[in-house]
């Protein structure tokens, strides 16, 4: 008999056909559907609220949003962002390898220095950084209030807290690594500069480079803090104003906008780079 007759011969009595097969329904989610909406509705009813509420001044806003004074105090969070974080990650670097050292003195200065600086709240450190000369008023025969300017102390305090967390993130990163592909580097009779390098290095970063990015927009915001030492930062410039037209609410709104913006960019950079260490691996795709 040909497949053709036995496709055509008629199913034996009691064979459920195609008519008979249940038909696969999607699950009703109403639930979720009326939390979206109603979500939805609360953020049109906030947005509405900020935009009509004439307490924020949207037109001095835009009037102040790209002056000298406030530009200025931007490009000076940024430069002072940029430097605390080089020299902190340099730092923590060389704290990551005192920790992973076989030297105990090396381990315990380096425990000690990230218990420390993680201990004391970064606004007690800049007050005693800047109230330094109070404790040593001459350093090398030059007056500390003439060596430590309040610049200088922000980025002293912010640098040596920044390290204790960039130490840690170091730390972790090089852990991550398995032990089997520094041994197999090892086996292969690289050195160890080239082992760090080409081995360690590359796959760490895939681990250091999210808590990294977190810590550079940290930074960016926590800089604010520096205005209670009068650095003319982004805030403090947006207070200087305010302080003179009483328009408060309007110039916190032109720094929080600036703030949003670069921590935005800084966040499509971070994704980037991730994506650039994550090349090969499950979370490049």
């Amino acid at each position: 008999m040909s497949s053709d007759t036995l496709a055509k011969a008629p199913a034996a009595p009691g064979t459920p056909g195609p008519a008979d097969i249940p038909r696969i329904v999607p699950r009703r989610r109403y639930g979720q559907w009326a939390a979206a909406a109603a979500v939805l509705v609360l953020l049109a009813f906030a947005a509405n609220s900020v935009a009509r509420n004439q307490a924020f001044q949207w037109g001095v806003v835009a009037d102040y949003f790209t002056t000298d004074s406030i530009l200025r105090g931007l490009w000076l969070t940024l430069w002072l962002t940029a430097v605390v974080m080089v020299l902190a990650f340099a730092l923590g670097a060389l704290l990551a390898a005192f920790r992973l050292s076989a030297n105990p003195v090396l381990r315990a200065v380096s425990w000690g220095y990230v218990w420390l600086f993680r201990s004391i709240p970064i606004l007690v450190q800049l007050l005693l950084w800047f109230n330094i000369g109070a404790l040593y008023p001459q350093v090398f025969g030059v007056k500390t209030v003439n060596l430590l300017t309040p610049v200088a102390v922000a980025i002293v305090g912010l640098t040596l807290h920044e390290a204790a967390f960039a130490a840690e993130v170091v730390r972790a990163g090089v852990l991550s690594v398995e032990r089997g592909q520094i041994e197999a580097a090892q086996a292969l009779g690289l050195s160890r500069w080239r082992r760090r390098r080409r081995i360690v290095l590359p796959q760490a970063m895939r681990s250091i480079v999210p808590p990294a990015g977190n810590m550079l927009i940290g930074t960016l915001k926590g800089t604010s803090i520096v205005s209670v030492i009068a650095v003319n930062d982004l805030l403090f410039s947006a207070q200087l104003i305010y302080h003179r037209t009483y328009q408060v609410i309007p110039l916190l709104m032109v720094a929080t906008l600036w703030y949003a913006v670069v921590t935005s960019l800084l966040g499509i950079g971070q994704a980037y780079v991730e994506k650039h260490y994550a090349r090969g691996t499950e979370r490049a795709r």
